[in-house]
C-alpha cells in the first residue's frame, strides 16, 4: 500500500464533489490530521509508557479510519486524481 500524507490527503479531498465536501472529505481530512497529532501528543508523553502506549492505538484506530475513507472514496468516485 501507498504511503498518504495527511497533506495530500487534505489536498486530494477538494477534488471531491460539492456534497461531499462537508461530508467525506471533511471526515477524511480530520481522521488524517489525527494521525499525525496523536502521534506528537504521544511522543510528548513518552515518558509516561501508558499514556504513550494510548496514543500509539488512537494513532493506529485514527490510520485505520483514514484508510477506510479513502477506500470508500476510490470506490464511490474512481474518477479523481
Amino acid at each position: 500500500m501507498r504511503k498518504v500524507s495527511f497533506l495530500r490527503c487534505n489536498s486530494e479531498s477538494l477534488f471531491l464533489p460539492k456534497y461531499e465536501l462537508f461530508e467525506l472529505g471533511s471526515q477524511l481530512r480530520r481522521s488524517s490530521d489525527s494521525v499525525i497529532t496523536n502521534i506528537v501528543e504521544g511522543y510528548g508523553r513518552s515518558s509516561y509508557k501508558n499514556d504513550y502506549i494510548r496514543f500509539l492505538i488512537y494513532n493506529h484506530a485514527s490510520n485505520d479510519e483514514t484508510i477506510n475513507h479513502l477506500e470508500k472514496i476510490m470506490i464511490l468516485y474512481s474518477i479523481l486524481p
